[in-house]
């Protein structure tokens, strides 16, 4: 198991929404292939909006950029 499957795990266990949005992200990134990243921009995405976490909209607009997403408007 990867360093990133564990700290994933990890934060599950404990709640810790603001690591999985990192870590989501993060995963996102080194994803092989556009299927797997938005995968998990999507788990990032919906635990960012649970936790009203600023990087919501960013990742809204990279999912929306790949046809997964309907872009939010930003809201100042």
């Amino acid at each position: 198991m990867s360093a990133l499957d564990s700290a994933l795990l990890a934060a599950h266990e404990t709640g810790d929404r603001a690591a999985l949005v990192r870590l989501y992200t993060e995963a996102a990134d080194q994803a092989r292939d556009v299927d797997a990243a938005c995968f998990y921009l999507t788990h990032a995405y919906v635990f960012a909006l649970e936790s009203g976490a600023p990087e919501a909209a960013a990742l809204n607009a990279r999912l929306a950029d790949e046809g997964r997403e309907v872009r939010e408007p930003v809201c100042d």
